[in-house]
């Protein structure tokens, strides 16, 4: 008998139920999509900001306390090996490390051939795009090109195997008149055997920064010009993190003063220190630290976002309550003889109350179904518009929407629950 008169009412009250079923769905596809894309904009907002830079560098040991106790920028105290670069892949985060780029940065005595003065520059030799056989058996493109997608290039760059290309910098280019095409020479500065090699101008980059009065050539041939076959001074990478929290902070500071239990927390999170740390431990003699201004900004904006994207989540489900209040509240004045008759023939409050949550509960069911699968779509369209990549589902999200509905529905239902058990049957049916 109470399923037929749950039955009953919603056939009876379809256009009102439907109001509430459609609340309902639009508070739940809201609330699916801003979760869904909270959930993975973590890697999403990453992955666009690792188009702007490094934010992890490794020098020498000996150059970083230079550079820290004595404020010397003095990378050439001492030098990184070359061939210990596929280590990097192989630590705890080692699918967190999206690109790395090796650098052996020397000075160097340049002069045009077309003519004009010699003018004693930066060089730094790289990998522009390198195709590397890691440790573990797995393959790994890496370099350059990937890391600084923001330059703009007059020319092409180049290849592992150019070893006699150049890319110039804007302003050392207008400077010494360079332009594409043009041939160069290197002299090693200070070398006792006076190394020199011939280049050819391959493209004139625009960096905004102090990279634009280098020259950048193959790491290959920096390594022979400058007799440092091996040998790399800094290791520039790009690596998934998580935003900085107080333990990470503290573990910055001395990851040795952590207990055991904040250790392996500490250690198998990807904070920037915790991967920072797993890179010294296979790259000898080295010191890695955070390019503070890229890794604090990622974490901000990662925050920032994620907090609109809860705001939003909330927002709508305040919207929902008090649609949901506002209809049902409705639903049972109109039904308020109904219910005064019930009351009248004896029925009790709880079973009335039970009636009609249950309507609401079933009619909440259907509407957050069809919210969760319309939120899917939604965020798809989400991810696609803003970072061009879809968004991953997540399974959890399905019993968080669940519990905020039912929240939302018994919150919206309270007022209307209020006016139930407050309805006097003698005064209902005279029509007061």
């Amino acid at each position: 008998m109470f399923f037929r008169m749950v039955i009953q009412a919603l056939v009876r009250q379809w256009k009102k139920m439907g109001m509430i079923a459609f609340t309902i769905a639009l508070g739940a596809s809201l609330a699916t999509a801003m979760l869904n894309v909270m959930f993975d904009v973590g890697d999403k907002v990453n992955q666009e900001l690792k188009t702007y830079g490094a934010n992890i560098r490794v020098v020498p040991e000996t150059a970083s306390i230079l550079s820290d106790v004595y404020g010397m920028e003095d990378s050439h105290a001492q030098y990184l090996r070359e061939d210990e670069l596929g280590k990097i892949k192989t630590i705890f985060w080692s699918f967190n490390i999206v690109d790395f780029a090796p650098y052996l940065e020397e000075k160097a005595l340049l002069s045009v051939k077309s003519g004009g003065d010699a003018e004693n520059v930066s060089v730094a030799g790289t990998w522009f795009s390198h195709h590397m056989d890691l440790p573990t058996g797995e393959t790994l493109d890496t370099g350059m090109k990937a890391m600084k997608t923001w330059w703009t290039l007059d020319g092409g760059w180049i290849n592992d195997d150019d070893l006699d290309g150049a890319l110039v910098g804007s302003g050392l280019a207008k400077k010494m008149g360079i332009k594409k095409g043009d041939k160069i020479s290197l002299m090693a500065d200070g070398s006792a055997s006076a190394a020199a090699a011939d280049f050819t101008v391959k493209g004139i980059f625009d960096a905004g920064g102090n990279e634009d009065d280098f020259i950048y050539i193959n790491l290959s041939s920096a390594q022979d010009l400058f007799s440092k076959q091996g040998l790399i001074s800094s290791i520039d990478m790009s690596a998934l993190t998580t935003p900085d929290n107080e333990l990470a902070r503290r573990a910055a500071q001395d990851p040795q003063s952590l207990n055991m239990v904040d250790w392996d927390t500490w250690y198998c999170t990807a904070y920037v220190s915790s991967i920072c740390y797993q890179i010294q431990e296979v790259i000898s003699n080295s010191t890695a630290k955070a390019v503070r201004q890229v890794a604090e900004s990622e974490g901000a904006i990662l925050n920032k976002t994620q907090l609109l994207m809860l705001l939003i989540t909330i927002l709508s489900m305040v919207g929902s309550a008090l649609g949901i209040s506002n209809l049902v509240t409705a639903s049972v004045m109109e039904r308020s003889q109904e219910i005064g008759l019930m009351k009248a023939v004896g029925a009790r409050n709880g079973s009335v109350m039970a009636l009609v949550l249950t309507e609401i509960l079933i009619t909440a069911v259907i509407g957050a179904a069809g919210g969760y699968f319309a939120g899917l779509a939604f965020a798809q369209v989400i991810g696609q518009s803003v970072f061009e990549s879809s968004i991953n589902i997540k399974l959890t999200v399905i019993p968080v929407v669940a519990i905020l509905i039912f929240i939302v529905t018994m919150a919206g239902s309270i007022p209307s629950i209020r006016m139930l058990l407050n309805l006097e049957p003698a005064e209902v049916l005279h029509g007061r």
